[in-house]
């Protein structure tokens, strides 16, 4: 299976990186199976940061080797992955012992409805409600540096504003 990661930089070899802000799964090497997906992610990036150029870059990654690592698989909008998703966004400090996260990616419209949880005005129900209506795109975590040899560098795509 193809999966995309969007960044400044090409990224033949996959690390984990400290983020400077909280993320949805944690700290890890993010991607996703949607090509379209990491290049809105890294314009979005090139115009915040006025990079003239950034890259989407294509790895394979093995499915066969994911079954020797602790997943965590979130195939929609749930509860728990609320739950976690809330934990990791709120909690700089929070761990959990995942090598892998898959799950649906909370884009801008996502963002505005936990916004709406966090504060109070919305319940967990309504949220969910409303997130099973919009077509979410996937991203898979790699939490551990033990994880990340089931990916393995394709190519990389130039991406330029």
């Amino acid at each position: 299976m193809r999966v995309y990661h969007g960044s400044l930089e090409r990224v033949p070899t996959p690390e984990i990186r400290q983020a400077a802000r909280t993320l949805d799964y944690g700290i890890g090497f993010y991607t996703t199976t949607s090509a379209k997906q990491a290049e809105e992610w890294v314009r979005k990036r090139m115009r915040d940061t006025n990079a003239r150029k950034g890259y989407v870059n294509e790895y394979e990654l093995d499915l066969k080797a994911l079954k020797q690592f602790n997943c965590a698989i979130f195939d929609s909008p749930t509860d728990e992955w609320i739950d976690f998703v809330m934990s990791n966004r709120m909690d700089r400090h929070f761990t959990h012992d995942y090598d892998v996260v898959y799950g649906p990616v909370a884009n801008d419209r996502v963002y505005a409805c936990f916004a709406l949880y966090e504060g109070g005005v919305m319940s967990k129900q309504n949220l969910l409600a409303e997130l099973r209506t919009y077509d979410l795109v996937d991203q898979y975590l790699f939490h551990t540096e033990r994880a990340l040899i089931a990916l393995t560098f394709v190519k990389a795509k130039e991406i330029s504003l």
